[in-house]
């Protein structure tokens, strides 16, 4: 058997999930991610040094039984809002992906607009939410504006 095959199949099912929000705990990403299949590691990544040592570094790894599930969970996830970010799902193989999380946002519109956490503390109320998209949505908007003038001039 050729051991590269092997490797070849665990990259194939294993996810880097990015732009983790630093309240979601690592039973909150499993949580997040079981529904699309067997889940047989995860790698939840930390600081280990520095002032922000014991903090999430705000990404992580999923290792699924099979690249099928990984594939799914990818399709499902890439883009959810959770905690008001879009989730950044690929396959851990696919180095160096040039893809804005702003434009994957804008792409798969707004989905689940929910803070799932181990505790309530931290969280933004609905209409702060409302008013960060809304802020957001205006600035989006008069930045598009100066660029079409500037196009027109």
């Amino acid at each position: 058997m050729d051991p590269n095959r092997f490797m070849d199949e665990k990259s194939e099912s294993r996810l880097y999930i990015g732009n983790l929000d630093l309240r979601i705990t690592e039973a909150t990403l499993i949580k997040m991610f079981s529904p699309f299949g067997k889940i047989i590691s995860e790698d939840f990544l930390w600081h280990t040094r520095g002032p922000k040592r014991g903090e999430p570094r705000g990404f992580a790894f999923i290792q699924y039984s099979s690249k099928e599930e990984a594939e799914l969970a990818k399709e499902k996830m890439h883009g959810k809002l959770a905690c008001g970010r879009p989730l950044v799902v690929r396959l851990a193989s696919e180095k160096y992906l040039v893809e804005s999380v702003e434009n994957s946002s804008k792409i798969r519109g707004q989905h689940d607009k929910t803070c799932i956490t181990g505790g309530s503390s931290g969280q933004m109320s609905k209409n702060a939410k409302i008013a960060a998209i809304k802020n957001k949505l205006k600035a989006l908007e008069e930045g598009d504006s100066n660029v079409k003038k500037q196009k027109t001039s």
